[in-house]
């Protein structure tokens, strides 16, 4: 790939990605500003790697594109595995964060965005923070959850929440030639999958790849330092070619493997001509994380 006579490196390997269970709500809110709140509560800090969930933002939506006609976003929350142990634990984490990340925002609601063949019923674990006096309405076509709350308008919640199968994982790096270089490749990365259906980036720029090996598995994954360019020249086998300073990750989530080389394709695409990139890669471990290999030369 080239940018001008300059001949940008696509490394030939794979990413490594894994099985997930994800489900994708929609949220609204009264204005931008609690809808953000909302947003960034439910999806923040990933720790799939502690058995808990991940989630991030598909995309902002306008006011004509959701049920109550107000500002929303869709966002998705995975789990890692495809097993009952996942869906039990993707319900659990579903509920924690919708009662204590977008609940207790005002004005938000919460409604469906992935058809499915299988669905969550919510009253259990949001719909009964109405103590008791929670009701199912029918209002935007829709079947709700109805919960009085102090603040005077009720949460609405859709009763049924869809969830599937999908995939993690999918990953490409970027070696670039300082920080500032990484920093605005990885904001043109995080743009492009603003503007695609169906996948998320669960940490944006991901400022620390780590690897499967470790010395202190309490903790749960420690740094790859094969890449870590301060490591350089202190390390015998350091992996950091001479001239990169600055190795950021993006992390790709998607409701199916087409959507993920999908979102993985486009990124490629959006950063090969940005100043400072020398080359484009993605994170593996020989088959020990995942059974999904994205062989980028083939997007």
């Amino acid at each position: 790939m080239s940018r001008g006579t300059e001949i940008i490196e696509i490394e030939d390997t794979y990413a490594e990605a894994f099985d997930g269970t994800v489900c994708q709500l929609l949220v609204t809110a009264k204005n931008d500003k609690l809808l953000k709140k909302a947003v960034y509560s439910f999806t923040a800090l990933p720790s799939t790697v502690f058995g808990d969930a991940e989630g991030g933002l598909v995309k902002w939506v306008q006011n004509n594109e959701t049920p109550d006609g107000r500002p929303g976003a869709i966002v998705q929350l995975w789990t890692t595995g495809y097993n009952k142990k996942s869906i039990d634990t993707l319900y659990d984490k579903l509920g924690r964060r919708s009662r204590q990340g977008i609940l207790v925002v005002p004005t938000t609601a919460i409604f469906n965005s992935l058809e499915s063949k299988n669905y969550f019923n919510m009253m259990n674990n949001v719909g009964h923070c109405g103590d008791g006096f929670e009701e199912i309405i029918e209002k935007y076509g829709k079947k709700l959850i109805s919960v009085p709350i102090m603040f005077g308008q009720d949460f609405l919640i859709e009763e049924n929440i869809g969830y599937q199968h999908g995939v993690m994982g999918g990953n490409l790096w970027f070696f670039c030639d300082s920080i500032d270089s990484a920093l605005n490749a990885g904001d043109k990365a995080v743009d492009t999958i603003l503007q695609l259906d169906g996948a998320i980036t669960s940490f944006d720029i991901c400022s620390a790849g780590s690897k499967v090996e470790t010395n202190f598995p309490e903790i749960g994954p420690t740094t790859n330092h094969w890449f870590c360019p301060t490591l350089r020249g202190k390390i015998d086998d350091s992996k950091v070619p001479k001239g990169v300073k600055s190795i950021p990750e993006i992390v790709i989530n998607g409701i199916d493997m087409d959507h993920v080389k999908l979102a993985m394709k486009r990124i490629i695409e959006a950063v090969k001509d940005a100043p400072g990139l020398m080359k484009i890669s993605a994170g593996n471990f020989g088959g020990k994380l995942g059974k999904h290999k994205i062989y980028l030369k083939n997007l």
